[in-house]
């Protein structure tokens, strides 16, 4: 096995585009590659690219209508079928949409894969988490599901265990709905409360069904938590689970939309709590994965100040050179992103804060929303896994 992680990266990537209007603009992909670049982390890693993946592995997870769909949209937007979720506000019809969705797919299943056969320990896409796409539809800017499609990938090479994280702002909705039933899965999604954030899904009762059932944990976190309260919740719930479930690969989403200055959500959480959460799937995945660990971007769309520095430190983290937090940004990253978009880049790798929280079992407060939100997700599930809540 090598002892360099691999990033997945091909430059196509970036046209996976629904418009100038749109919030999930393609630069943020651009900056993040070109923050990597400016720091050497590039010189750290095995850089691969991948292959579109083709209908027979989109047929893993997605509906054969939908994707004809996808092609008929792809080669003529104006045609988009708004049955299937194309042509919509949140996910507009573009030229070459299967094409672009398919590469991004491609470089996590291919992730995916590298891990499984022992060609890496760990495998970055920062360009894929697009959690929202569902069988027969897209949503949510999200047009095939490339973590359903790398999770449907390693269970047909023969894994018997593979546990999905997610801890972008919205709910995981499109990879908790495949695999809904299919208690090889496990999936945890830590978001924002569905009462107030799309996909307005999410809710601790939504466990699994089936042979599945207990199989799906969903942690619906109160408006306005912070970096205490989400490191809090991370660790009453996330490492208890993976420890009883011993998953043989560990697939995680780090959309980073939970910041507080995300324009679409109402998280407060730092790019130093999002750092702390990283480092911590990483030391998940060697204490019960074998150190198998695919690692995903997702949403976020402060795509100048958040998103470039949170995935930076994703893939320094998984190719063992963490960027120090205290870091200057590279001047030559600056000019990159004042040329790319007249705008002007943060200074340093860190939001000023030293994030800290309570562990659980020193204390739960009746009183507190986030403990509330907490123990309903710890009593929807953890009783059906045999675990004490």
């Amino acid at each position: 096995m090598s002892g360099r992680a691999q990033l997945m990266w091909d430059d196509a990537v970036t046209a996976y585009d629904f418009g100038d209007t749109h919030p999930m603009d393609p630069v943020r992909l651009a900056l993040t590659m070109g923050l990597v670049r400016a720091f050497g982390l590039d010189g750290a890693v095995d850089l691969r690219s991948a292959k579109a993946v083709g209908d027979s592995t989109l047929r893993l997870v997605h509906r054969q209508d939908y994707v004809a769909a996808v092609r008929a949209a792809s080669a003529n937007p104006r045609a988009a079928d708004q049955d299937y979720g194309l042509g919509t506000v949140d996910d507009p019809a573009f030229a070459g949409m299967h094409e672009a969705s398919a590469l991004i797919a491609g470089l996590s299943v291919g992730a995916a894969e590298a891990v499984w056969r022992g060609e890496t320990e760990h495998a970055v896409n920062f360009t894929g988490g697009l959690h929202h796409a569902m069988p027969g539809s897209a949503a949510g800017f999200c047009v095939y599901n490339d973590p359903a499609l790398a999770i449907a990938r390693l269970l047909e090479l023969g894994a018997e265990r593979v546990a999905y994280v997610d801890v972008d702002v919205h709910h995981g909705d499109g990879v908790q709905a495949a695999f809904w039933e299919d208690p090889r899965v496990l999936t945890i999604s830590l978001h924002e409360h569905p009462r107030t954030l799309f996909p307005q899904t999410g809710w601790p009762e939504e466990t699994g069904a089936g042979a599945g059932e207990g199989s799906a944990v969903n942690v619906a976190l109160p408006a306005g938590t912070g970096d205490a309260g989400w490191l809090r919740a991370f660790h009453a719930v996330v490492p208890e689970l993976l420890a009883d479930f011993r998953p043989q690969v560990l697939v995680t989403q780090h959309g980073a939309d939970t910041h507080f200055e995300d324009p679409l959500a109402h998280l407060a959480v730092s790019l130093d709590a999002q750092r702390a959460v990283m480092e911590s799937c990483h030391r998940l995945a060697h204490e019960h994965a074998d150190g198998r660990w695919v690692a995903l971007g997702g949403g976020g769309y402060a795509v100048v100040d958040v998103v470039p520095r949170s995935w930076t430190h994703l893939v320094g983290i998984a190719a063992h050179a963490p960027v120090d937090p205290e870091s200057v940004v590279p001047p030559s990253w600056r000019d990159l992103v004042y040329a790319r978009t007249r705008q002007l880049g943060p200074g340093r790798m860190t939001d000023g804060r030293t994030p800290s929280w309570q562990a659980w079992e020193d204390g739960y407060d009746p009183a507190d929303r986030l403990d509330q939100a907490v123990l309903a997700s710890r009593k929807a599930v953890f009783p059906l896994r045999g675990l004490l809540t």
